[in-house]
């Protein structure tokens, strides 16, 4: 009764069919790298050196992508044409993507160090048919694992990675809605700041205000002087009192100045 477990369990691994299994097992970056783990992605190493000596170069790679739970059940596809599509992740809970020549993870090949899966944002508007790299549509947890695939089918495989979970969107019912209580000593330190500030603003504003009251006064003052003051010109000299001529003295208002007559002869006897 367990032969036919045995031969499912072969069959899951590929040893069977004479799959190649590969000690690779892929994870998570251990670094800390932004954006490593999201709500709907997550990064993956780049494995390198890993499949030169079972591909050639018709060959290519895909990632298969399982709920943590589906792994086991999951079936390498035995041609292109059967690969899982991501947009039946809900119903099958895997698919495949990622598809990449083998020169792609060569020893000599300059490719970058990390994958993002789940970074297709355009995925569902392909008509369903290409291998779509789209966002994952819960935190999983999820395991993945590397497929060879040549013109005749599987050809080698990794391990399945550790389980991989991505972040959780915090609930709104989580949410506090009262603001945080503070500690007396912050409230007293923040009523002495606040009493400071203001008392530096009043003298800022004092100080201004003087200065602007002195100024206009001055210049108040300095303007009445000037109104009081009788205005002199400093290019004409002032007119000096002229001495009357000897024997001219002045006459009533309006007659101006005249000479004394002589006095009369007297006549003769």
């Amino acid at each position: 009764m367990e032969l036919p477990w045995v031969l499912l369990a072969l069959a899951g691994t590929g040893a069977a069919t004479g799959l190649a299994l590969l000690p690779y097992v892929p994870r998570v970056p251990p670094a800390a790298l932004p954006g490593k783990l999201t709500a709907t992605t997550f990064a993956l190493e780049r494995p390198c050196c890993i499949f030169d000596q079972h591909t050639n170069a018709s060959d290519t790679v895909w990632l298969a992508v399982a709920f943590a739970n589906a792994s086991a059940a999951f079936r390498n596809p035995p041609s292109r044409a059967d690969v899982p599509l991501y947009e039946r992740l809900p119903t099958t809970h895997s698919y495949m993507t990622l598809e990449m020549a083998a020169a792609a993870y060569a020893c000599s090949a300059p490719s970058p160090a990390i994958l993002r899966v789940g970074g297709d944002t355009a995925c569902g508007g392909q008509g369903g048919r290409d291998p779509c790299n789209g966002l994952l549509p819960s935190p999983g947890p999820y395991r993945v694992k590397f497929l060879v695939m040549g013109c005749h089918g599987p050809k080698a495989e990794t391990r399945w990675s550790d389980p991989i979970l991505l972040r959780r969107a915090g609930s709104p019912s989580t949410i506090d809605p009262a603001p945080v209580r503070r500690s007396s000593d912050v409230v007293v330190i923040t009523s002495i700041l606040a009493s400071l500030g203001a008392v530096l603003a009043a003298a800022v504003l004092g100080a201004v205000g003087a200065e602007v009251c002195r100024s206009l006064c001055h210049r108040d003052s300095g303007t009445g002087a000037f109104a009081r003051r009788s205005y002199r010109t400093h290019h004409i000299p002032p007119a000096l009192p002229q001495p009357l001529p000897p024997g001219c003295r002045c006459s009533p208002p309006g007659l101006g100045c005249f000479a004394p007559r002589p006095p009369a002869p007297c006549p003769a006897k």
